[in-house]
């Protein structure tokens, strides 16, 4: 008999890419496309990312309802209850085995209309610490994947499974690339220290404003691969139609990279980015050393996850305030230290998982085969390894 998996994941990268991951895993084991079913919120970035991986995608209404004042808080506790009506619709209408969910403003509703329809739950929490959304849905779910065993802090014990961080097939496969041809994508020489600088899926202003201030200094020994985002792209390409042509040579810009990522961790010697979720899985599978910025507003998350990486020996951190003055210095001391890289890259590496997207997919499979069994007792992520003997 076909399982049929919801997906629920949307807003930033950091929740729909892992989703995406699995979900080719889960096509790997068997389920056919036409057995998955995406939901999201209208407007948000999965609308652009999941037709482009062929995924059925529904929408329904959806916002925030934390950390927003109170006229948009009322509005949105409208939407929100609309959204979980229109949620209960599709999962009678899908009648999934299980409902797989990363976060996003349409968790709550989506959880809700599940547990209403006695569908089980699978969690996966990309963050070392949940947050607000995941933490409300957190004791309706079955299990919760985590990326890091740092989550046993906030994941009870009984439902946590430590899988790692999905990282994309796409972007794991340009580990198969050698050096120089990665570099080669983006014609850039070989044998000359390359930093790699981007700031997440929506972009960094304080990370671009920082790289622009001290881009003649870092090209003058360097070459650098920039992803801006669209938010300052138009400053970015000024700034850099604006440089001269022999440092012009060696700088890379783009508002966003889809299918050459992987290539760009692959060329660089070191990263320089925020502290989202998925530095936690792409920097440790590339074995890359990172200077990690996270996100001032969302620093109890992004401070976590750098934390993780930091107390490991996989990466620095700095802070917006003064960036400006410390990344040149940083990246100098750090690109130009082999024996620094080799270890940080080390580090980084010991963190990877390679099997993280087939454990989750295999999770998910799971616990929709164990849906009667009531306590979960029989999941198994794979062959070798139960649920409960290896993580709970």
């Amino acid at each position: 008999m076909a399982t049929r998996v919801l997906i629920c994941a949307g807003g930033t990268g950091g929740g729909i890419y892992p989703a995406l991951a699995a979900v080719t895993a889960l096509q790997a084991l068997g389920v056919a496309t036409d057995d998955i079913l995406w939901l999201g919120a209208k407007g948000e970035m999965e609308e652009t990312l999941v037709p482009r991986a062929n995924i059925r995608l529904e929408t329904i209404s959806a916002g925030p309802i934390v950390g927003v004042p109170l006229l948009t808080r009322a509005r949105n506790a409208a939407r929100l209850a609309r959204g979980l009506g229109q949620a209960a619709g599709h999962v009678r209408r899908f009648r999934p085995d299980a409902l797989f969910m990363t976060g996003g403003y349409v968790a709550p509703p989506a959880a809700l209309a599940a547990r209403r329809h006695g569908v089980p739950i699978v969690i996966y929490l990309p963050d070392v610490e949940p947050g607000s959304a995941i933490r409300h849905v957190m004791p309706l779910a079955r299990r919760v994947a985590c990326t890091t065993d740092g989550s046993r802090a906030y994941v009870p014990a009984e439902k946590l499974v430590v899988t790692g961080y999905p990282v994309r097939p796409e972007i794991r496969a340009a580990r198969r690339l050698s050096k120089a041809d990665a570099l080669a994508r983006f014609d850039l020489t070989p044998g000359r220290p390359t930093l790699f600088v981007f700031g997440g899926s929506r972009g960094a202003r304080a990370i671009n404003r920082a790289l622009m201030g001290v881009l003649p200094a870092l090209l003058a020994e360097t070459q650098v691969i920039h992803v801006s985002g669209a938010l300052t792209w138009p400053e970015v390409e000024a700034n850099a139609a604006a440089l001269p042509a022999e440092l012009r040579a060696y700088y890379r810009p783009y508002p966003y990279l889809h299918d050459e990522m992987g290539a760009a961790f692959r060329a660089a010697d070191l990263v320089v980015a925020r502290a989202g979720a998925s530095m936690l899985g792409e920097g440790p599978a590339f074995g890359l050393p990172a200077v990690l910025v996270p996100l001032t507003f969302a620093w109890r998350y992004q401070k976590v996850n750098a934390d993780y990486l930091t107390e490991r020996g996989a990466a620095v951190q700095l802070v917006d305030e003064t960036l400006p003055e410390t990344l040149l210095p940083t990246v100098r001391r750090l690109l130009f230290n082999g024996e620094t890289l080799a270890r940080m890259a080390a580090a980084a590496r010991a963190l990877d998982k390679p099997e993280a997207a087939g454990d989750l997919a295999r999770l998910i499979l799971a616990v929709a085969d164990d849906e009667g069994s009531g306590d979960g007792s029989r999941l198994v992520v794979n062959d070798q390894r139960s649920v409960e003997g290896e993580e709970a």
